[in-house]
């Protein structure tokens, strides 16, 4: 006697299909998000206008008032010197090799707004607020000069 091949009955509506569409909208939305911070870990830019400070490129996007930073203590900071400001973990943001964006908690135990790139060159800015700010500055020196005046 020959093989045999029994098919399965079909399966009848379309519960399958709309199980899929919300698993499908996830991941693209997942998607979207690491492209959108991949794009900001390249684009964020920091800008400076009457002591006030903008971060401007990324989801956490915001404008910190001049009254709300403590200009004359910012500082530049190196991560590995200075491991009480590392990050220890992320409370809202973006936590991928080489790029780090939002709300985390440092070592130390405060919480920051974060927007680093490289850990060795970071412009440390506390606030007024329950928070301070961690920032990869491509000249930090410059960036506190101006921040200063």
């Amino acid at each position: 006697m020959g093989e045999q091949v029994f098919p399965m009955i079909p399966a009848t509506g379309n519960a399958a299909y709309w199980i899929m569409i919300p698993v499908f909208l996830l991941m693209l939305g997942g998607m979207l998000l690491v492209g959108f911070s991949l794009r900001a870990a390249k684009n964020t830019e920091f800008i400076l206008a009457g002591g006030s400070l903008q971060i401007k490129g990324d989801i956490y996007a915001r404008k910190i008032p001049a009254e709300k930073i403590r200009w004359s203590e910012a500082r530049k900071v190196d991560l590995q010197n200075e491991p009480a400001l590392k990050p220890s973990y992320k409370t809202v943001g973006t936590a991928m090799p080489g790029y780090n964006a939002g709300w985390f908690r440092l070592k130390n135990g405060s919480k920051a707004l974060l927007a680093l790139t490289d850990k060795s060159s970071v412009v440390y800015i506390p606030t007024t607020e329950d928070y301070s700010i961690l920032l990869s500055v491509a000249d930090p020196e410059a960036f506190l000069a101006a921040a200063r005046r």
